[in-house]
């Protein structure tokens, strides 16, 4: 049997960019309940973190130590180990990643996604690293169709408010003028969340920074807060709480 064709990536944004656009959320059951934020991200090459002027570095810094696997390594060294331990060798790749920067030393990123691109172009696997609010996270490798498409079983709690099964429906574009992704969560056949980002991915200059600040300063620190106060917001409604159950860290992300 044939492995399947890999998806190739071209017209790629130019990095390091930051990546303007909306995060929106849909909850369908047991409560409907729908927002939208507007938020940036930063696409980089982690080979080529960027260097912003002085002034600017507490609001553009990326640290190993926020996303799976040994805080001293690099943060490709942690994701080569973590894609070893699934099956997949990365070794070579270049490694892209849309993230959000620590600001003033603090960071929160539900959702960090890697791109490994092989040499000759094509897309050998994404790294979809998930966070919740408890200061856990979790790994998923996929290797997306043409169309950015993949399916993955559910194995991490992130809301208090849905169970640990189910199953994503999982896609992500990266294009010279588009940066998405989107997650569905099905659960008992039916889809019961979905969390989508889009945004335009612009090179990141210090004047793009320092416009970006001005307009969503501590963006990190209100995205933690917005999460709580959504959750506030169901609790109070009588949502049930699903007990949260212990975690296990992944092979390959300790």
């Amino acid at each position: 049997m044939t492995a399947p064709a890999r998806p190739r990536l071209t017209g790629l944004p130019t990095l390091p960019a930051l990546v303007e656009g909306t995060v929106s959320h849909t909850r369908r059951t047991p409560m409907r309940r729908a927002f939208s934020h507007r938020v940036y991200q930063w696409l980089v090459d982690v080979d080529d973190l960027p260097r912003m002027p002085r002034p600017l570095r507490p609001f553009s810094t990326f640290s190993a130590a926020d996303h799976i696997g040994a805080p001293g390594e690099s943060i490709r060294t942690n994701i080569e180990r973590f894609c070893r331990a699934e099956g997949v060798d990365i070794g070579g790749h270049r490694l892209l990643m849309l993230a959000n920067a620590r600001i003033l030393g603090h960071t929160f990123d539900p959702l960090s996604v890697f791109w490994a691109i092989a040499p000759d172009g094509t897309l050998t696997c994404l790294v979809a690293e998930v966070h919740n609010t408890y200061g856990e996270r979790h790994a998923y490798l996929v290797r997306p169709d043409d169309d950015g498409r993949a399916q993955t079983d559910k194995s991490f709690y992130v809301s208090p408010f849905f169970t640990v099964d189910g199953s994503y429906d999982l896609q992500f574009g990266l294009a010279r003028d588009k940066v998405s992704s989107s997650i569905i969560l099905r659960q008992g056949g039916a889809a019961v969340f979905s969390a989508t980002f889009r945004g335009t991915p612009r090179p990141a200059t210090a004047a793009r920074l320092a416009h970006l600040l001005v307009k969503m300063p501590f963006m990190t620190h209100r995205t933690s807060l917005l999460i709580r106060m959504h959750g506030i917001w169901l609790w109070i409604r009588r949502l049930p709480v699903v007990p949260r159950p212990a975690h296990e860290p992944q092979e390959g992300t300790r």
